[in-house]
């Protein structure tokens, strides 16, 4: 029986294979690091070095991504915004697909759900949230998302809106200014805010609350 001998370049079986992370697995591997120092500790007396520690990953490849803590930040909004849309749809498309009634309390509900869940981690990203921007582009997402919900209603005759973007503005402005008044009692649970938003909102858009 020949057996080959073994070359010091071979690998053994039992000698583990490096592992190399996928880009978008590092990444946000690295975020979630910062997310949860931030919430923690705070933005300014977070360094970069805890990040990178944390996410034990070289301080290189923080920068392979980021210029600096504030562009982290940035993405961290974005990202924020993002899974923020993601649990709306998900709620909304709970529902039957022809049901816009049921739509639109869905994504009020899991509006206030979601805010009052992640408001710590909405005001490090949007610190100055309350101020103005017109073109907020997060804001925009969202505000898109809901239209999308509007007009569906709108063509299927569930109602009728003459301008279903300032309606969606209305909804959008009341259930995050009713809902940081929630905040602001120090009130954590907001079942009953929601269906008091529900039951105007139906109201506004000239459906009978049930």
């Amino acid at each position: 029986m020949n057996v080959k001998p073994s070359s010091s370049h071979e690998r053994t079986a039992d000698q583990p294979r490096p592992r190399t992370k996928p880009a978008e697995v590092r990444l946000e591997e690295l975020m979630a690091a910062a997310e949860a120092l931030f919430l923690s500790q705070g933005v300014e007396a977070t360094t970069i070095s805890e990040i990178v520690s944390r996410a034990e990953v070289a301080k290189g490849t923080f920068y392979h991504y980021f210029e600096s803590k504030n562009d982290m930040l940035v993405a961290l909004g974005q990202r924020y915004t993002r899974h923020f849309l993601e649990r709306l749809e998900l709620a909304v498309n709970a529902c039957p697909e022809d049901d816009w009634e049921a739509r639109i309390c869905s994504w009020i509900r899991a509006s206030v759900q979601v805010y009052l869940e992640t408001y710590r981690l909405h005001d490090i990203v949007y610190p100055s949230h309350h101020h103005h921007d017109r073109g907020n582009p997060e804001k925009s997402a969202i505000l898109q998302q809901l239209l999308g919900i509007l007009e569906g209603g709108q063509q299927a005759g569930t109602w009728s809106l003459a301008q279903p973007e300032v309606v969606a503005s209305l909804i959008y402005a009341g259930v995050h200014g009713a809902t940081d008044d929630v905040i602001a009692a120090g009130e954590d649970d907001g079942r009953a805010l929601a269906e008091a938003i529900v039951q105007a909102c139906l109201r506004m858009l000239g459906l009978q609350p049930s």
